[in-house]
């Protein structure tokens, strides 16, 4: 699997690139600014990329942009971003085209190497995967408390779960019940916020751009 890291510190940098290699991926270029990085994703088009929100020159947004930037001439294009802090605005702009295949971690996750690794690969899978700390901000949100409004306490779990990029049986077991329990609550999830039929994965990702995208 064929990854591109994007970060500016370069002791993190060479740290992701040793991590990523030990657990089997190709790290096939390593960028630190922002402008080497729009062009590089086009140009290699990774199978995953791991990027930074701040890089220079201003230390700002610019792993974001360029990534957006990137995923609009490449659709799908996945990418997991780490950040130092849960910044909530940047979790709905990159989830806005609705395709999937994204990531939102803290920079902390990078510690939990086999958690880490299984995350890039959820993201390069399709999945969508977004850091627990990000999902507790954005459940306190206003707006997503009213449009969410319609599901119980516990739908609110599941989908709390699902939005870190959880299978089923991981839920079951987080959330200590049955998976035939979770598939029900996912169907119920699925029926209140009147996601069109489709695949369920599909339709899982389209539920967990509704909670993020309410939240932000």
């Amino acid at each position: 699997m064929r990854v591109l890291i994007a970060e500016d510190l370069t002791l993190l940098r060479d740290g992701l690139t040793r991590m990523l290699t030990a657990y089997g991926f190709d790290v096939v270029a390593a960028v630190d600014d922002g402008a080497d990085l729009a062009r590089t994703l086009v140009e290699v088009r990774p199978d995953v990329a791991v990027v930074d929100v701040r890089l220079p020159p201003s230390f700002t947004d610019e792993g974001l942009r360029a990534t957006i930037a990137a995923r609009r001439e490449v659709p799908g294009l996945p990418v997991l971003i780490l950040s130092q802090y849960v910044e909530r605005v940047y979790a709905a702009e990159l989830l806005s085209d609705r395709s999937g295949s994204v990531g939102y971690l803290l920079k902390d996750r990078v510690g939990q190497v086999k958690d880490f690794a299984d995350a890039v690969r959820r993201v390069a899978d399709g999945g969508t995967v977004m850091d627990p700390e990000v999902v507790a901000q954005l459940l306190g949100g206003g707006r997503q408390r009213d449009r969410l409004a319609a599901l119980t306490p516990r739908e609110r779990d599941v989908l709390a779960v699902m939005a870190e990029g959880r299978s089923n049986s991981a839920i079951a077991a987080r959330l200590v019940v049955t998976e035939k329990a979770v598939s029900k609550h996912i169907n119920n999830i699925f029926a209140k916020l009147a996601l069109p039929p489709s695949d369920d994965d599909h339709r899982r990702v389209l539920a967990v751009l509704t909670y993020l995208n309410e939240g932000a």
